[in-house]
């Protein structure tokens, strides 16, 4: 057999390790692995279903690869994913350009199905979807992103139930992995080069209650910590009812764990938190929060809002903007409710208009440039830790990711050397100004 495969991954980091799982299964089967989709025999579309705006990637991905098929460039589409998954009745009746439609549960399945494909004679596209449980969730990888940084799934799954969310119809119930099978797995990482480890699960801060009878987060860092290799471990996906006394400990205390929260909290008014099956309000978010910024020096918060959501008044919308206002979070994403088919929030009274949505999403990204601007102000002339990540010919710099700069989702340190730096290593570089939102300095030799 001496086919290529390639592969699209869309979404979020947890879908890029399924991908990297899928590649390390097709090749052990034999597969060549391709890059580039055009060069290959069959393309694999790991898709997100999530809402709108990545459906409609995911959507136009797969026509874009129909467009090659169809001039004869590859002869093959194998979708599989979120997309696949929620939508398996509809999926190959609405596009035709696929070939097979392959649920999550079926993911160890993908070069024997692959292979089918390839070799189908029938106008009729192969679809397989056997429970979503079935999905692996450990196994070997073809590491997809820099040879540096790596994603590290604990958990898979949710159980928080949150009614404007699909993810526990399309994912399943929340399970979590052995410490014991992460630890190999981040010793194998980081003897592969990896310096930099990004914990991840849909919510990382509820992982080993299944298996332990409590969250169980902290003592997995506290493992993860003792691997030589590992420099950075960044925890992401976080959920503020599970931040727990001996989580901030850990943070605090563990010099490899990043003083760096993500914590999509997605309302603070006490209405909306119950309208969206969320707890809290905006005291005892602020309380926990601050007790966060009191115990951990220097903590960076991302978080992400939703505004417009059914029901959402001016005064509640207004009461959101105060807190963003309050709290100062250095990294914030706000979005547009999305009405998603088959959740509770859809179904709820009170839709808010799309235009009405989006303008306070505006309002909240708009003075959101004025924090982040005020945060890089802060940095000048003073000493940052950076993860060199390569060389802009266009801006003749350095540039690399500080402590405060998630993958993929936040911004870089550009900065210039006097001796070059090598990719994956860490250097100091004194701020001296900003652009935009990207802080700019000079490597301290």
């Amino acid at each position: 057999m001496n086919y290529k495969v390639g592969i699209v991954s869309l979404g979020c980091a947890k879908n890029q390790v399924d991908a990297e799982m899928l590649l390390f299964t097709l090749k052990e089967r034999g597969f060549a692995i391709v890059n580039d989709p055009a060069m290959a025999d069959a393309v694999i579309v790991n898709t997100c279903g999530f809402i709108d705006s990545a459906k409609q990637e995911s959507i136009d991905e797969i026509i874009e690869l129909g467009n090659l098929k169809r001039e004869g460039k590859i002869k093959a589409i194998i979708v599989t994913g979120c997309l696949a998954e929620r939508y398996q009745d509809e999926i190959t009746k609405q596009l035709y350009e696929i070939d097979a439609a392959v649920g999550i549960g079926a993911n160890e399945q993908i070069a024997d199905i692959t292979l089918k494909a390839l070799e189908n004679n029938s106008d009729k596209p192969i679809e397989v979807f056997p429970d979503k449980l079935n999905l692996p969730l450990e196994g070997g990888r073809v590491q997809s992103t820099p040879f540096y940084t790596a994603y590290l799934k604990i958990a898979e799954g949710c159980d928080n139930k949150c009614t404007f969310c699909a993810i526990p119809m399309i994912r399943g119930k929340f399970r979590s992995r052995k410490i014991e099978s992460l630890i190999d797995e981040a010793k194998r990482l980081a003897a592969s080069g990896v310096r930099e480890l990004n914990v991840i699960a849909q919510d990382t801060t509820r992982y080993g209650e299944d298996l332990y009878g409590k969250p169980s987060l902290d003592k997995l860092l506290t493992e993860l910590c003792k691997i030589d290799g590992l420099h950075w471990i960044r925890v992401l996906y976080c959920y503020p009812d599970s931040i727990t006394d001996e989580l901030i400990d850990v943070i605090a205390r563990e010099k490899k764990v990043l003083n760096y929260i993500d914590l999509p909290l997605q309302h603070c008014n006490s209405d909306i938190l119950k309208r969206m099956h969320r707890r809290g309000d905006r005291e005892s978010l602020t309380a926990l929060l601050h007790k966060m910024k009191e115990k951990i020096p220097n903590v960076i918060f991302r978080t992400t809002f939703i505004t417009g959501f059914p029901g959402e008044t001016e005064e509640q919308f207004e009461e959101l903007a105060e807190f963003a206002k309050e709290i100062n979070f250095q990294r914030l994403g706000c979005f547009a409710y999305s009405q998603e088919e088959n959740t509770p929030a859809a179904k709820m009274p009170d839709q808010i208009d799309d235009e009405v949505k989006q303008r306070r999403a505006d309002i909240i990204m708009e003075h959101q440039q004025t924090v982040m601007a005020d945060y890089c102000e802060s940095l000048i002339d003073t000493d940052v830790e950076v993860l060199v990540e390569g060389y802009d010919r266009l801006a003749e710099c350095w540039y690399g990711r500080s402590y405060a700069d998630a993958p993929e989702v936040d911004g870089c340190v550009f900065f210039t050397a006097d001796k070059k730096p090598a990719v994956g290593d860490f250097v100091t570089v004194r701020i001296t100004d900003y652009m935009g939102c990207d802080p700019i300095g000079q490597r301290i030799e």
